[in-house]
């Protein structure tokens, strides 16, 4: 007979999960990429933004496909590239290789995912507001617990994260 009491289970618990999974944060505030950058810089820290220029500004993923999972995104909201102008453009990809070279100095990843997926089909989760993700990757960082337990292990805290990136990216 199986033992259904969960004894002799190991469990791995990451009850913050709990607030994404039932959608608890997503609640009628707008944009986060429109509100949170209109908020005053003291909340920042709290807001997991990292960086502020002058059209686009970085911005840490609450909940990451890696650590150091970083979005690049413009102020202007918009849903199309093909909205933005060439400044524009042009900032957010100096922003890509100062996050790049920010996240290579502090991590040290053996790769990089970059890119944006337009609109919801294409896996857009806010598909209204383009941004560009760049994801630090290690070999063997897809492994079976996201294969088999449909978990993703992030083994450094967000806080610790953002400590690290943000004395590099505002020097």
């Amino acid at each position: 007979m199986n033992d259904t009491s969960g004894a002799d289970t190991k469990r791995l618990w990451a009850p913050w999960r709990m607030t994404y999974i039932s959608g608890a944060d997503n609640k009628d505030e707008g944009c986060i990429f429109c509100t949170k950058p209109k908020q005053d810089r003291s909340c920042d820290r709290g807001n997991l933004l990292l960086y502020r220029g002058e059209r686009c500004f970085v911005m840490m993923n609450l909940y990451p496909y890696n650590n150091g999972h970083l979005m690049i995104v413009p102020y202007q909201h918009t849903s199309d590239i093909l909205d933005v102008d060439a400044g524009t453009s042009a900032e957010l990809w100096a922003l890509v290789c100062k996050c790049k070279e920010a996240l290579t100095a502090v991590m040290r990843p053996e790769g990089f995912n970059i890119g944006m997926n337009l609109g919801r089909t294409a896996g857009a989760g806010i598909d209204q507001h383009i941004h560009m993700h760049i994801v630090p990757r290690w070999n063997g960082d897809t492994n079976f617990m996201p294969v088999v337990g449909e978990t993703k292990v992030i083994s450094q805290a967000l806080d610790a994260a953002y400590d690290a990136l943000y004395p590099i990216l505002n020097d």
